[in-house]
C-alpha cells in the first residue's frame, strides 16, 4: 500500500506539477494536489484496515478529469489573449508603416476590429476610430486653450476693475440661461411640436449615428436660444440603442434634465395622422408655405451614400403626407443633392416659424450649393443655366466664341 502511495506521488511530482508550472496552471493545480496529498494520508492512516483497498484506476480517471477542465479552461483563455497581442501586434506594425492607426484602442474596439469581414473593412473601422481620436484631441487642445485664455483673463481682470464687469456678464448669462429654459418649458405646453423620427439606426453606419447625433445636438441648442421654440419628440426611440448611446456622450449627466419628450412609440401613436408631414427631399409635393397648425416630421438620417427614398418610402408605408422645401423655387442651384444637415432644417424652419421669409430661411443652405436667389424671370434663368453648362460640359464652344466675338464688333463699331 505505501509502495502505491509513493508511485503516486512521483507520478505527481513528475509529470502533473511541471506541466503546470509550464502552461502556468500551478495555482490552479495547487487544491488538486493539496486534496490529493490529504487523500494519500487518510489512505496511510486508513490502512490497517485489509478490507478497503486503493483504486488506482479510479483515482487516475478523476485526476484526468480535473486537469482536463482546467486545461480546456486556461487554453482557451490563452488562446482570445494570444490573438488579441496578436491584432495588437498587427496594429503597430501598420502604425509603424505610415497608416492611419489610432494610439489608444480598447479590447472592445480590438474585438470588433477582427470581427470585421473584410481588410478594407477594418482599414475604414481603423481610419474612423484614428480620426475620432484626432477630433479628441484637438477637442481638448482647444479646451486647454480655452481655459488657459480664461485663466489669463482672470488674472488680468483681478488686477484691474473688470471683475465687476465679468460678474454682471456672468450674471446675464445665467439670467439668459434661465429664460432660455423657461421658454422651451413653455413650449412643452403650448408650443408647437416637431418630431424626429429615431427609426434609422439600422441605415446607418456607427459613424453616421455618431454625425446625426451632433447635428440633433446643435439643433436643440438652436431651438432651445429662439424667441419662439418649438416642442422637440424624438420618436421611436429605444434604450441602449446608439442614439442612446451617443446622446450619453454628449449630454452626460444633462440627459435626464433636457426638456424635451423621448418616447419609443411611433409619431402615428401619438399624434393624429391628418396633422402629420414628413419632410424629404425626395417627395414630388413643393411646400408652399409653413403651417402652424401642422406638425413637421424629420428624419434623423446621415447617409454619406445618399440612399435616395428611404425616407419617403418610410411616410408612403405609414400613409403620411409628405413635403420638400422648394429649393429650385427660391435658388438657382448649381451642383450636389438637395439633402441638408438636421441643424440646417431646424434653422430654416425656426426662421420659417418666426418670419415666414423664404428668402431668410434659405440663407442657412450652403453658399457651395447654389449660385444665387432667384431674383430672374424664368425664361432667362433657363438662359443662364443653359449657359453655365455649355461652359461646364465644353459644347458649342466654337458658337459661343463667334457670338462673343460678333457682340465685341457692334461694341466697336457703336463707339
Amino acid at each position: 500500500m505505501q509502495s502505491a502511495n509513493v508511485l503516486l506521488r512521483k507520478i505527481v511530482r513528475s509529470s502533473v506539477l511541471p506541466f503546470a508550472a509550464q502552461h502556468g496552471m500551478k495555482k490552479d493545480l495547487f487544491p488538486l494536489s493539496r486534496t490529493l496529498s490529504l487523500s494519500l494520508c487518510l489512505k496511510q492512516d486508513n490502512s490497517c484496515n485489509p478490507s478497503e483497498k486503493l483504486d488506482l484506476d479510479a483515482w487516475k480517471k478523476v485526476m484526468k478529469s480535473g486537469l482536463q477542465e482546467v486545461v480546456s479552461e486556461t487554453v482557451s483563455e490563452r488562446k482570445e489573449l494570444s490573438t488579441l497581442a496578436a491584432a495588437r501586434e498587427i496594429l503597430e506594425m501598420w502604425r509603424l508603416a505610415g497608416r492611419s492607426v489610432p494610439e489608444n484602442i480598447s479590447e472592445e474596439q480590438l474585438k470588433t476590429f477582427m470581427e470585421c469581414p473584410s481588410k478594407s473593412a477594418k482599414k475604414k473601422y481603423l481610419k474612423y476610430l484614428y480620426l475620432k481620436e484626432l477630433y479628441r484631441k484637438n477637442d481638448k487642445r482647444k479646451m486647454d486653450e480655452k481655459r488657459e485664455r480664461r485663466l489669463e483673463a482672470q488674472e488680468r481682470a483681478s488686477e484691474t476693475d473688470e471683475a465687476k464687469r465679468n460678474s454682471f456678464v456672468c450674471l446675464l448669462s445665467s439670467g439668459m440661461d434661465r429664460a432660455y429654459s423657461w421658454r422651451v418649458a413653455q413650449s412643452m405646453i403650448f408650443g408647437q411640436p416637431l418630431v424626429f423620427d429615431m427609426s434609422y439606426e439600422n441605415d446607418m453606419s456607427v459613424r453616421e449615428v455618431a454625425n446625426a447625433v451632433r447635428q440633433i445636438v446643435s439643433s436643440e441648442g438652436s431651438n432651445r436660444r429662439s424667441v419662439d421654440p418649438f416642442h422637440i419628440h424624438f420618436c421611436n426611440f429605444k434604450d441602449n440603442s446608439l442614439y442612446h448611446k451617443e446622446f450619453i456622450k454628449h449630454y452626460r449627466e444633462a440627459w435626464g434634465k433636457l426638456l424635451i419628450t423621448v418616447t419609443d412609440q411611433c409619431y402615428t401613436d401619438v399624434f393624429p395622422k391628418d396633422k402629420l408631414i414628413y419632410l424629404t427631399a425626395d417627395s414630388p409635393k413643393v411646400m408652399k408655405t409653413f403651417d402652424h397648425d401642422k406638425i413637421y416630421i424629420v428624419g434623423s438620417l446621415v447617409d454619406k451614400s445618399i440612399k435616395t427614398g428611404v425616407s419617403l418610402a418610410r411616410a408612403k408605408r405609414l400613409g403620411l403626407e409628405t413635403a420638400a422645401l422648394p429649393l429650385e423655387k427660391y435658388l438657382l442651384w448649381n451642383t450636389g443633392a438637395k439633402n441638408l444637415t438636421l441643424d440646417q432644417m431646424m434653422n430654416i424652419l425656426l426662421t420659417l416659424k418666426d418670419t415666414g421669409d423664404w428668402k431668410k430661411a434659405l440663407e442657412f443652405v450652403p453658399k457651395r450649393k447654389y449660385c444665387g436667389f432667384v431674383s430672374k424671370p424664368v425664361h432667362e434663368l433657363k438662359k443662364t443655366l443653359n449657359l453655365i453648362n455649355t461652359l461646364k460640359l465644353g459644347k458649342r464652344q466654337e458658337e459661343l466664341r463667334k457670338q462673343c466675338a460678333k457682340n465685341y464688333s457692334k461694341k466697336l463699331t457703336q463707339k
